[in-house]
């Protein structure tokens, strides 16, 4: 036992100051923070939303994150990363009563519009983790940082089931909001403790008017970073904008075509999001071994491989196939997140992480609009189950490319 104790605290030794106090903030907001988008999708439809009207919320969602993308690389690498996080993330907590006392959809699209706004910490909060983790334990750094994550939001669906059946959709999703906004202001409050890891940050600091200014700078640096960077960086950023495009066009539609083609009940949903939640749970800190101990492209293809046929055996499926389908699913995601954020830090020099995370995220959440809003079009108007064949083709792209042009790192950086 005493062996056993000292071997777990050796190799978890890392886990302290800025990471240890990320890690307190994320338990905290992953407590609540899934609670009221159990039902988002059904919700919107309570504000006399249709499926389109969700694509259209989603397209919002991620241009607007996306407009920020690249100013918030660049002022985590020009102007530090902690003032950045602490300052967004009490807006993005604020953002939440918005959506808690939205009247229509109309106020859920501004809400939304806001709230990823104040997104724009994304990239430092990105850099903040890579540059707090030592290259040796970035495969089980980011896996803890999954397994504790995925624990702590264990309870969300559940909550949101019971919510669900005490109030109903409508109050009990706002009643959810309500929460995930006392809980954020909470996780601000931590997240003051943060310390700066850039070496030289700027020490002036500029009115927001003169920092917008330097966006079409920070749009220049950011595409620029591309090439210091090694080629299967570039084919990784390319099958990540592929699969979440593949992703998007689903991902909202998932509720509803469950609930209203596949016969599953509303509880029973918030059941296999709980499913989906503890298999991640399961299979978060062994995937981050696997990607320390077996390098970073062999469990980025196998997440890929274990996530192609969940479209397909979602369309198709009952309660207990969907089960299996979401197994699966909790398996991919768990080696996909330990895979690529170690991969992403081996291949991206410190001083780069905000720009190259900035302009990588930018362009990913361009194309998820683009696939949440195709994806609106395509289930209301042509059919419920082309989004998610679509899914799958573009899936099968990835695997290709996966094997084609990713490669395994020569050198990792710090």
């Amino acid at each position: 036992m005493v062996k056993l104790r000292s071997r777990i605290k050796h190799e978890f030794k890392f886990i302290r100051g800025n990471l240890g106090v990320l890690i307190a903030s994320w338990i905290l907001m992953n407590l609540v923070g899934g609670i009221p988008y159990t039902y988002f999708s059904l919700y919107v439809e309570k504000l006399r939303g249709t499926p389109f009207i969700i694509g259209i919320i989603n397209f919002v969602s991620f241009v607007s994150l996306a407009s920020v993308q690249f100013l918030g690389g660049y002022l985590a690498d020009v102007y530090g990363r902690r003032w950045l996080i602490v300052s967004m993330t009490f807006g993005v907590a604020l953002s939440n009563f918005l959506f808690a006392f939205a009247p229509s959809w109309e106020i859920v699209i501004f809400a939304v519009f806001i709230q990823n706004l104040c997104l724009i910490h994304q990239p430092a909060l990105s850099a903040i983790t890579a540059d707090s983790i030592p290259p040796e334990k970035r495969g089980i750094g980011f896996s803890l940082i999954t397994f504790l994550s995925s624990i702590a939001s264990l309870a969300s669906p559940l909550i949101a089931g019971v919510l669900f059946l005490h109030y109903g959709m409508l109050e009990g999703v706002r009643f959810g909001f309500i929460l995930v906004a006392i809980f954020y202001l909470v996780a601000a409050v931590i997240r003051i403790r943060l310390k700066e890891t850039l070496a030289d940050p700027k020490a002036q600091r500029k009115r927001w008017i003169e920092l917008f200014k330097a966006y079409p700078r920070a749009v220049k640096e950011g595409f620029a970073v591309w090439k210091l960077l090694p080629r299967s960086m570039l084919s990784l950023f390319l099958v990540n904008i592929i699969g979440s495009f593949s992703y998007a066009l689903m991902d909202s539609y998932l509720v509803l075509y469950a609930t209203k083609h596949l016969g599953i009940r509303e509880f029973e949903w918030a059941i296999l999001i709980t499913w989906l939640t503890a298999v991640m749970i399961i299979s978060s800190l062994p995937s981050g071994k696997l990607v320390d101990r077996y390098g970073r492209t062999k469990p980025l293809l196998a997440s890929w491989l274990l996530y192609a046929p969940f479209p397909l055996m979602f369309i198709y499926g009952n309660l207990s196939i969907l089960y299996f389908a979401f197994f699966l699913w909790g398996l991919s995601n768990s080696l996909f997140i330990a895979g690529y954020s170690a991969i992403e830090a081996d291949l991206v020099p410190r001083e780069l992480r905000g720009k190259e995370v900035g302009c990588s995220q930018f362009v990913t959440y361009v194309f998820m609009a683009l696939g949440g809003l195709t994806g609106g079009f395509l289930y209301e108007n042509i059919s419920a189950s082309l989004p998610f064949f679509i899914a799958f083709k573009l899936v099968i792209i990835c695997i290709i490319l996966q094997i084609l042009f990713v490669k395994e790192p020569i050198k990792r950086h710090a």
